[in-house]
C-alpha cells in the first residue's frame, strides 16, 4: 500500500483541518464528500474549494439518501434547527443536554463505509475523518469507542482487510478543543473563510450565526484568538 489516505471532507472547519493534518504527515489525500440530503447543500460547495486549496490529489462528492430516511433537523426541513446564539455568531449559551434533533441516523457509519469502499479500490490503508468528542453536539458516532469499533470492521468487511492490510482510522481531532484545532489548521495554512460549518447556511454560504454549529464554532475562534473569518447572513 502506498502513502495514500481518504479524507472525509464536509466542507467545514474540523474536516478542512483534518485534510491539512493529512497533507502535512506525507498522504496522498484523496478527499470524499457526500451529499445526503442535508439541508446546509453549501457546504459541498466550500468542500470543492477547500479540496483545491488545499492540494488533494482527487475529490469526488457521491450520494446518500439520508433524507429518505428522515430523524434528523439536518435532513428534514420540517424539523426546525434548534437556535442557541444571538444573532452574528456571537458566543452565546449552551445547547441543551443529551443528543440533539441535528444528530444523522447512521451518518458517520455510512460515510466512513464509502471511504473504505474508495479506499480499497485506491490502495489507502489510512481514512482521515473530523469526529471530535471534546467540543460537540453529543452525537453517539463521534466517539473513540465507535472509531475503534469501525476501524475492527474494515479489517473483518474487506478483501484487502482479510488480505493483510492494516485500516487505520485517523481521527486526529477526537481530543482537541475546538480552539486547538483552530489554531493546529492556522499553523498549517487553512484558510477557515472557505469553510462552511452552520447548520442552516444559506444558497450562498453564509451562516445564520444562530444554531449550535455557529456557537462553536465562534467560541472556538474567540478561545484560540483568532478572528473569526465566517460570513454571516
Amino acid at each position: 500500500m502506498s502513502k495514500t489516505a481518504i479524507v472525509l471532507l464536509s466542507g467545514g472547519l474540523d474536516s478542512a483541518t483534518c485534510l491539512a493534518i493529512a497533507r502535512s504527515m506525507g498522504f496522498t489525500t484523496y478527499a470524499l464528500s457526500v451529499h445526503y440530503g442535508q439541508r446546509h447543500a453549501a457546504e459541498l460547495d466550500a468542500a470543492r474549494r477547500v479540496a483545491a486549496a488545499l492540494g488533494a490529489h482527487d475529490h469526488r462528492v457521491m450520494g446518500v439518501d439520508l433524507a429518505g430516511i428522515g430523524g434528523s433537523a439536518l435532513t428534514d426541513p420540517s424539523v426546525a434547527v434548534p437556535e442557541t446564539t444571538g444573532a452574528g455568531g456571537a458566543p452565546g449559551a449552551a445547547a441543551a443536554p443529551g443528543i440533539p434533533v441535528t444528530y444523522v441516523p447512521a451518518r458517520n457509519t455510512l460515510l466512513l463505509s464509502l471511504a473504505l469502499g474508495w479506499a480499497e479500490v485506491a490502495g489507502a490503508a489510512d481514512i482521515f475523518v473530523g469526529v471530535n468528542a471534546v467540543d460537540y453536539s453529543g452525537y453517539p458516532d463521534c466517539r473513540p469507542a465507535f472509531i475503534d469499533a469501525f476501524g475492527r470492521l474494515a479489517q473483518l468487511a474487506t478483501k484487502a482487510g482479510v488480505e493483510g492490510t492494516h485500516y487505520t482510522i485517523q481521527a486526529p481531532l477526537i481530543a482537541l478543543s475546538k480552539a486547538e484545532i483552530i489554531r493546529t489548521g492556522v499553523n498549517l495554512g487553512v484558510d477557515y473563510g472557505m469553510t462552511v460549518s452552520c447548520y442552516q447556511a444559506d444558497a450562498e454560504g453564509r451562516a445564520c450565526g444562530k444554531c449550535d454549529s455557529c456557537r462553536l464554532r465562534a467560541q472556538g475562534f474567540a478561545d484560540a484568538g483568532v478572528a473569526d473569518p465566517t460570513a454571516y447572513a
